[in-house]
């Protein structure tokens, strides 16, 4: 640590550096630890020696940094060979000069710096992303570092910024998803750099997951100037392909090959895969099957406790695809640019990412706006042959249709072909943006897909279940967070699963189906507790769906209730929150979420009665007596039919600990960076988990791994202590390997239990002169356990939206139109007189009117007294809810062609939850705020609906 003197030059004397393996960041021990905002900053030395494999004297050789953060300087054998300033995207260093043949060793030494306040040396300065709210400061080397050999005619890598080269680009066109065929393309940029012409051909292998080969074809040879670069293309139609899904993580491995004179020059295996895409209509489509976005804004970080981001891709796979068994389908990266292990990752476990570059919270010029576009350009080209990318964003805030049209020919330059749409976030009015969507707030669109980047930010601890349950935390209880509530951050796991049922309800209610214009989904914010920005009592966020250890909270089981399914349910589930151990005389609400149209509570075979239905989802059964035994939920169709149902046992006495491995189907590697990750259940006689308990567990770990633990509540998080509590029952905690292959043994005792002993043996990792040619995703299996995309829609049409012809209003009636653009940003309103507070609509057809949907203008803190007339006649009148968006208004059939809303009395204006805890104003409407005008009815969308036959 520090500015070492002369720490780059070979003969340096490192002896008493601490040995590790990478990934890792130099801080990571302070994962979950400490604030965000209190990381460890400062420069940090990385050595490194290895020797070449014996023939490659004359070949070229390349550095790939997959990230260091923030900046970092690179030396071979003592010579400087780069600096990368940006810490999100990978960097490439051609050491061919440098680097000295087998077999003599080479030193590789990099100087770190992770200051927040770090400036560009040339530019002096700083970077948007470095952000002290969302972007983890895990310092150093914390991605993967390869070393790449090639002859002197090959294949560039994808590193644009630090080699000016782009790589091989697969991709595929002329889709029959019916058929299972489309005609894959591979364009491969060659540099040749021997001193002749060499003419070159690129032959292209088609392999499927057992390395079958499926395909082979060539394209048109070229001949290569010396010291010249060009690009080579090949495609052909491929037949009996399986398409990469939701859930269906199916990759070929494409192989780029080069060919002189018959021969085999260089090869470049490409994993990826093969999906059709489209976005029209205010929806997504994924191979000819609309899909909803249901997903989470994750932290680009990902971290764990006391490891922070530097995980194995098998803990990646594990993350991820937990998601998508939450039913989840997309992953929103926040700000920064994933790692290519995440990349990766999603691919494999069939979740669909939404990919940004760098950013914060505004538009930005001059020099910063210049490093997001390059980021922008280099993540593009790094990342455009994963399939699970669909879409590119620009920003966690609107930006400017100039730069919006720059991003879009950052695109279209280097990601033609990839089927992919780029936008940002709002974009709401954008005539060049491909898709959009605001936080918190519901955005329907006809046009381009909208969809909330970010929903559902409440906070709330695993450990607490609820009021009645040890340790018996209020709900909402905990400190003001800059001196005010913050109540909605400290809620307890019944109330969050609630409020992410409430949340969720908003956007399923305008999903595709029902109407022409159409939510696309949301992102609820975050998937997994994350070491940064937070409102609540931990010094860590606590919005997940799972905690840090990836234990689920009552919250992802919600989800996976109401994701089921593409875009309406096509699985109907249930799930009971909580759990049934109480003390005796305890009387409370059960809660069940459900995908079905009614459900029965049972206690110990007694039926309870039907829950009383809210929100689609939730089903409420008041004031259940506790006693000790079986609850079951029975969830029935419309038809009455069982469909699912749930069932908890109350649990006996802790007898005893449980130890568990979750294990990689790779095995332990002996790689000095892999982990184990053990799961430790206090459980009662017969081996159930006891949900209340909160044992503390001592734990013995010898053999040939490290400790480094788990997280839960108290002092310092319990981060590296090898005490450590269960809460609920349960608890993780992670070991790490060595890099001598050998047993493991580690055991867990606590007062009053009978102990537990887990048994693990680490396989040795092959490396050989500091190089090994097994890279660290090998053996990792894809995830195919949602099958291929179904043929089958994926909704039924729930209402049929009514054509307005013209609409005349009481004041500004050249504003009416507005009312029914199909634009959010621009609405119609009078000029404040109860007179004249009205508009009417004029249908193209005579029809029988059953509901009306409208925004309205500071939608989330007024309520407007209206009625509504068809042709002339009275259908409904009452005051309009506070909403996320759009409210409906429903009523009887009415036959007619003329519709008149109208404003019945003075509007009034509520709380105003329109401003976050930390005083942030947000919009709820147009720029424009009404909130004090009572005779203004403004109206942002009109939409006026039918039931079908």
């Amino acid at each position: 640590m520090g500015d070492v003197e002369d720490a780059e030059k070979p003969g340096f004397d490192d002896s008493a550096w601490k040995e590790i393996t990478l990934p890792y960041a130099w801080n990571q021990n302070e994962a979950f630890l400490k604030d965000i905002r209190d990381l460890s900053t400062g420069i940090a030395w990385y050595r490194k020696t290895f020797v070449l494999p014996e023939g490659n004297e004359s070949n070229k050789v390349f550095l790939e940094f997959e990230g260091v953060r923030q900046g970092g300087e690179f030396y071979l054998n003592g010579s400087l060979v780069g600096l990368h300033e940006n810490g999100a995207m990978a960097v490439g260093l051609d050491v061919s000069r440098l680097v000295k043949p087998y077999p003599a060793k080479n030193t590789v030494a990099v100087k770190t710096n992770n200051d927040w306040d770090y400036r560009e040396r040339f530019f002096n300065q700083k970077y948007q992303w470095a952000d002290r709210n969302f972007n983890a400061n895990y310092g150093g080397i914390p991605k993967n570092v390869f070393l790449h050999i090639a002859g002197e005619v090959y294949q560039t890598l994808p590193l644009y910024s630090s080699l000016g080269t782009t790589g091989v680009y697969v991709y595929a066109t002329d889709f029959d998803i019916a058929g299972k065929s489309a005609q894959i393309h591979v364009e491969s940029e060659v540099k040749n750099e021997t001193a002749e012409a060499q003419v070159v051909a690129l032959e292209v292998r088609v392999e499927e997951l057992d390395g079958r080969e499926v395909a082979r074809f060539e394209g048109v040879p070229r001949m290569v100037s010396p010291n010249g670069m060009t690009k080579l293309d090949a495609s052909e139609v491929v037949g009996n392909l399986e398409f990469w899904s939701w859930g269906y993580g199916y990759l070929y491995t494409v192989r780029s090959r080069l060919l002189i004179n018959g021969m085999v020059v260089d090869e470049v295996p490409v994993k990826t895969g093969f999906r059709k895409t489209a976005y029209h209509n205010g929806m997504v489509y994924l191979n000819d099957r609309v899909i909803m976005m249901k997903g989470y804004a994750q932290r680009t970080s990902n971290e764990w406790p006391a490891i922070g981001m530097s995980v194995p891709p098998w803990l990646s796979d594990y993350s991820n695809r937990l998601m998508t068994e939450s039913n989840g389908n997309f992953v929103r990266w926040m700000h920064i640019t994933p790692w290519k292990q995440d990349v990766e990752s999603c691919d494999r476990v069939g979740l669909i990412q939404v990919m940004p570059a760098g950013d914060a919270e505004r538009d930005v010029t001059g020099r910063r706006w210049d490093q997001r576009q390059e980021l922008m350009r280099d993540a593009i080209i790094y990342n455009r042959n994963n399939p699970s990318i669909l879409f590119y964003e620009g920003g966690n805030d609107n930006i400017s249709e100039e730069h919006m049209a720059e991003l879009k020919r950052i695109r279209d330059t280097f990601d033609p072909h990839g089927g992919r749409a780029i936008g940002s976030r709002e974009m709401l009015d954008s005539k060049v943006a491909e898709y959009g969507g605001e936080m918190l707030y519901i955005n329907k669109s006809a046009g381009k897909p909208l969809f909330a980047t970010e929903y559902s930010r409440d906070e709330g601890l695993r450990k607490y279940w609820d009021e009645y349950s040890p340790p018996y935390h209020k709900d909402g209880d905990g400190p003001l967070y800059k001196g005010k509530d913050a109540s909605e951050y400290n809620r307890n796991q019944d109330s969050h699963a609630i409020e992410n049922v409430i949340r969720w309800y908003d956007y399923y209610r305008e999903r595709p189906g029902t109407g022409e214009r159409v939510s696309s989904g949301g992102a609820n914010i975050i998937f997994s507790d994350t070491n940064t920005h937070y409102r609540g009592s931990e010094n860590y966020r606590r919005s997940g769906e799972v905690d840090p250890m990836r234990i689920p909270k009552d919250g992802f089981w919600a989800h996976r209730v109401m994701w089921a399914g593409w875009v309406d349910l096509e699985e109907q589930l249930t799930h009971l929150i909580g759990h049934w151990n109480y003390q005796k005389g305890t009387t409370k609400n059960i809660y069940v979420v459900s995908g079905g149209a009614k459900v029965e509570l049972f206690v110990n075979g007694q039926s309870k009665g039907f829950g009383e239905p809210s929100y689609r989802f939730l089903f409420t059964f008041p004031d259940i007596s506790w006693e000790p035994g079986e609850i079951k939920a029975v969830s029935y169709n419309a038809s009455g039919e069982l469909v699912s149902e749930d069932l908890i046992q109350t649990a006996g006495k802790p007898d005893a600990i449980r130890l568990t491995n979750i294990a990689s189907l790779a095995g332990f590697k002996a790689d000095g960076a892999d982990v184990a990750l053990v799961e430790v259940e206090v459980v009662d006689q017969n081996g159930q988990r006891c949900p209340t308990a909160l044992n503390l567990v001592q734990f013995e770990l010898k053999g040939e791994a490290e400790w480094l633990g788990g997280i839960a509540q108290g002092e310092n998080n319990y981060i590296g202590s090898k005490i450590l509590p269960v809460e609920g029952g349960v608890n993780r905690v992670l070991i790490r390997s060595t890099t001598q292959a050998g047993s493991v043994r580690l055991k867990a005792t606590a007062k009053g239990l009978k102990s537990a002993s887990l048994e693990l043996s680490s396989r040795a990792f092959p490396v050989t002169n500091g190089l090994s040619e097994q890279l660290p995703s090998d053996l990792l299996p894809v995830n195919l356990a949602y099958g291929p995309t179904p043929a089958s829609p994926a909704y039924t049409v729930k209402r049929i939206p009514l054509r307005i012809a013209k609409a005349t209003a009481g004041s500004n009636n050249e504003l009416a139109a507005n009312s029914y653009d199909d634009n959010e940003m621009s609405d119609w309103y009078n000029d404040g007189q109860l007179e004249t507070a009205w508009i009417n609509y004029e249908l193209e057809n005579e029809s029988a009117i059953s509901q009306v949907v409208l925004k309205l203008n500071n939608f989330r803190t007024k309520r407007y007294p209206i009625h509504i007339e068809v042709d002339g006649q009275k259908v409904f009148e009452g005051n309009t809810p506070l909403s996320l968006g759009y409210v409906s208004l429903k009523f009887p059939p009415a036959k007619g062609r003329s519709v008149k809303i109208q404003l019945a009395g003075g509007a009034a204006a509520h709380d105003d939850k329109s401003v976050e805890v930390d005083g942030t104003k947000l919009d709820d409407g147009v720029t424009r705020n009404d909130a004090g005008q009572k005779g203004r009815l403004s109206i942002i969308e009109t939409e006026i609906y039918e039931l079908p036959d």
